[in-house]
């Protein structure tokens, strides 16, 4: 029996304690599920909020993501046509801002950097080179305006602001054709296959990349842009572009530009050379494009081809290496 007790009085307290918990239950559990909806509301509110404004940021790289098939062509629509200096021979372009290009031209005793409107075409700056200098590839990196030559391991950096105002470099390729950057490393070739990072404040080579398509080199790496997270390049005597993973080197895309060329061709006497010189307003979402002594300058908006390519494009946009590459 005192066990019987001792269990008895054990056992109260047992059915007492969560009276209390039962009693206020009522009250308290509605306020706790409507607090928990409104946190669940407010969470899913701000998660679609946060993807509307991700897919609104993204929404103008989404045709160049380097997802897309590696074998994905583009043809071309030309949006305007500005004139273009017929005299220069073209070797690095540019967008700054306010409508305002920069510009390398090449051959000997009429290569020179400049400044160039847009609209008009009109030079509103320029500095001369040397007759021993053969401009190149151009790009921009702040205020500093950086420039290789052809045929030589050095370069040249203005001010964007002042092109009498610059200073010689060099660097670590065998041979100047184009430069482009992201901002933080400077992209170039040397009309070979490979792609060279470069560090802008010591302009030392740090990696270079062997370019590639469907198992092959891409050889003849011209003029560059940086394009949607992409290095885009010019090949030398051909009306490619090449889309290029500066990550891992492949192309992962070809944009097609033979229609300008033969449209030029076509309706001028004057001779005219190779395609070469892309530029893009980054902010305006502009892509430009021009060519060796071209009179003209094209804005352009890519379209995926979607009719079957019966073309071979390894012949039409990789031609085989010069022996010096």
């Amino acid at each position: 029996m005192p066990g019987a007790k001792m269990r008895k009085k054990s056992n109260t307290p047992r059915r007492l304690n969560p009276l209390p918990q039962q009693h206020s239950m009522p009250n308290s559990s509605p306020f706790l599920l409507h607090y928990r909806k409104i946190s669940l509301l407010v969470i899913f509110v701000l998660v679609v909020c946060f993807i509307l404004l991700l897919n609104k940021s993204l929404r103008k790289e989404s045709d160049f993501r380097s997802d897309v098939p590696s074998n994905q062509l583009y043809t071309v629509e030309v949006v305007n046509e500005f004139p273009h200096d017929p005299e220069a021979f073209t070797q690095g372009l540019l967008y700054a801002d306010n409508d305002t290009l920069f510009e390398s031209t090449g051959m000997h005793g009429a290569s020179s950097v400049r400044k160039v409107t847009l609209q008009t075409g009109k030079v509103k700056a320029i500095q001369r080179m040397p007759y021993s200098d053969f401009g190149e590839g151009l790009t921009l990196l702040g205020d500093r305006l950086i420039q290789v030559t052809w045929q030589q391991s050095t370069g040249y950096i203005y001010d964007r602001h002042n092109l009498s105002k610059f200073e010689k470099f060099h660097h670590g390729m065998p041979d100047g054709w184009g430069l482009a950057t992201d901002g933080k490393l400077l992209f170039g070739s040397d009309g070979s296959s490979t792609l060279y990072h470069i560090d802008p404040q010591t302009m030392k080579v740090v990696k270079k990349q062997t370019v590639s398509y469907q198992g092959d080199e891409v050889h003849r790496l011209n003029e560059l842009e940086y394009v949607y997270d992409e290095v885009w390049a010019n090949v030398w005597m051909t009306d490619c572009i090449a889309r290029i993973s500066h990550r891992d080197g492949s192309v992962l895309g070809w944009i097609l530009l033979n229609n300008l060329r033969e449209g030029l061709l076509h309706n001028l006497k004057k001779k005219i050379d190779v395609l070469n010189g892309i530029a893009w307003d980054r902010d305006g979402d502009r892509l430009f494009v021009t060519g060796k002594w071209w009179p003209k300058l094209y804005e352009i908006k890519l379209h995926p081809l979607k009719t079957p390519f019966n073309g071979d494009i390894k012949q039409m946009c990789m031609p085989p290496a010069f022996p010096f590459s």
